[in-house]
């Protein structure tokens, strides 16, 4: 299914307007926020530990309570209409409910089962799916020899077992090594690309949402500080910078005056020259031309793009690491069954 296709049904996306979540022993972990995915989209929700990505995304699958607000998924209310919008859905959420003792094969036809697929298809969707995220040689294995990859590999794979519309992965690649971290980035994209499937995708790690998402919300203490495609975020921070150091110390000046030509010249340390691109990455080729046609010899030249790592501190003033009471407060609201 193409993005055109998802998009023309209408209700394939996300919607909240002023969702509220809060606990009675703390703050609010998710404090009035506005989102708004459309379908076919990727969206990267990062926050640190405790800034409501976990919360906001347990109210999204209908697994929480919204305190005040509202929000649609699939085109449903997520607390008038839970079991229309977890027909449209799939999860992997951050513990993943495998049964050690079952087999990744026997996993997939519970999934399907669960979902009311008839036997034949279940058979054909459930070994479709193990080839699709590599593990058709473990299918016949028992889950407790699965690495933490496998896992998540697995648990990907029965979120996908109903073709949902809309897929919520929370936080999906902590503590996977690159090689399976990797993979599951393939496999998203693919989805989003080649079927059409909108991702909400909550994560910590930078480089994820960098390299997956269309735009990225990021949440703090509850609220949505930024928001945009990471190409806009990054634009926001600063432009690119360029550092130059001639290979021989007196053209320091010189090499000062020709970056001066292509925006606004940045501290540098006493080798070399450097400045911030008007024009952005693109004028690097006429920087190089520009110093060559002054006969500056360069000994080393670097370019220092803003990364989505800036954006995050810039908007937030602290790093992706921490907790928070909030966000363990809706784990255990969750495990002690609080209605949905």
């Amino acid at each position: 299914m193409t993005n055109e296709m998802a998009a023309g049904e209408g209700g394939a996306g996300i919607e909240a307007i002023g969702l509220v979540r809060e606990f009675k022993k703390g703050p609010r972990a998710v404090d009035g926020i506005d989102l708004r995915v459309e379908p076919g989209e990727i969206y990267g929700f990062l926050g640190p530990n405790g800034a409501g990505k976990s919360t906001t995304v347990l109210m999204l699958t209908t697994l929480l309570p919204p305190t005040a607000g509202i929000a649609r998924v699939a085109g449903h209310d997520v607390v008038g209409e839970g079991p229309e919008v977890r027909s449209a859905i799939g999860a992997a959420l951050q513990e993943a409910a495998l049964d050690p003792l079952l087999t990744g094969r026997e996993h997939m036809r519970l999934q399907t089962a669960l979902h009311g697929i008839g036997r034949e298809e279940r058979e054909r969707r459930g070994g479709e799916l193990l080839e699709r995220v590599g593990l058709s040689q473990a299918a016949d294995r028992k889950v407790g020899g699965y690495s933490g990859g496998m896992k998540r590999r697995l648990d990907l794979a029965l979120a996908l077992a109903h073709e949902p519309r809309i897929l919520f992965l929370d936080e999906p690649t902590t503590g996977l090594d690159i090689q399976s971290r990797t993979a599951l980035w393939e496999e998203v994209a693919r989805l989003a690309a080649e079927e059409g499937v909108t991702v909400f995708l909550t994560t910590q790690y930078l480089e994820e949402a960098d390299a997956l998402a269309d735009r990225v919300g990021i949440i703090d203490h509850g609220k949505i500080v930024a928001e945009g495609t990471p190409a806009a975020l990054k634009a926001e921070i600063g432009r690119p910078t360029v550092v130059a150091i001639p290979r021989d110390p007196a053209q320091r000046q010189l090499t000062i005056d020709v970056l001066g030509r292509f925006g606004e010249c940045a501290e540098s340390d006493h080798k070399g020259g450097a400045v911030q691109l008007a024009g952005g990455e693109s004028e690097l080729a006429e920087v190089v031309r520009a110093l060559d046609a002054e006969g500056v010899a360069i000994e080393s030249l670097n370019l220092h793009a803003p990364s989505l790592d800036d954006v995050f501190l810039a908007k937030t003033g602290r790093s992706l690491e921490g907790a928070d009471e909030a966000e363990a407060e809706a784990e255990e609201a969750v495990a002690e069954g609080a209605p949905a």
